[in-house]
């Protein structure tokens, strides 16, 4: 029983993942332009644009955006779900070691029954706790920056003839 369940960590072949220089450019300029506009954002006004799972929603929206977690939906969806859980999580219990557990736990719970799964905004809970982030952090950054990264990659993706995103609305 031991020996299978050990057996199961092995895996089996090499990564499928393949290098095409092309899609690495389009993920350049992508998170490129994305996170340099939100950087501009926070410097030229007195909100903050931008935050860290943001860098890993590129990867997502820039990288892989045919797989169903960089969708329109999965990205906005999942950074307002998990910041949402993030935020009721804080108010209510404040900044314990176990309330972080608790409010990650629960945004990916939330997350996969929403069909709103953004594995970048499962740090979002952190995020909101650790900077002890008010009810407007729902609205700037999380809303106006993940509506921000979708909109760059639509019109990013888009401009090379054989990707076609999004693959998915709703």
């Amino acid at each position: 029983m031991i020996r299978t369940y050990l057996h199961k960590m092995k895996g089996a072949g090499s990564s499928p993942l393949k290098v095409v220089p092309g899609n690495a450019g389009m993920g350049f300029v992508g998170g490129l332009v994305t996170i340099s506009l939100l950087s501009l954002l926070t410097d030229m006004t007195s909100a903050v644009w931008i935050m860290a799972p943001f860098g890993a929603s590129c990867v997502l929206a820039f990288g892989i955006w045919d797989a169903p977690l960089s969708q329109p939906r999965n990205i906005i969806g999942g950074h307002l779900v998990s910041t949402f859980v993030g935020l009721v999580y804080f108010h209510l219990f404040g900044d314990g070691v176990w309330v972080v557990g608790l409010a990650v736990g629960s945004a990916i719970a939330a997350m996969m029954l929403t069909k709103t799964t953004h594995p970048p905004a499962g740090a979002d809970p952190i995020v909101v706790i650790l900077a002890g982030s008010g009810w407007s952090f729902l609205v700037t950054p999380v809303l106006v920056g993940s509506v921000l990264i979708v909109v760059i990659a639509i019109i990013i993706n888009n401009l090379h003839r054989h990707r076609k995103y999004p693959t998915f609305w709703y």
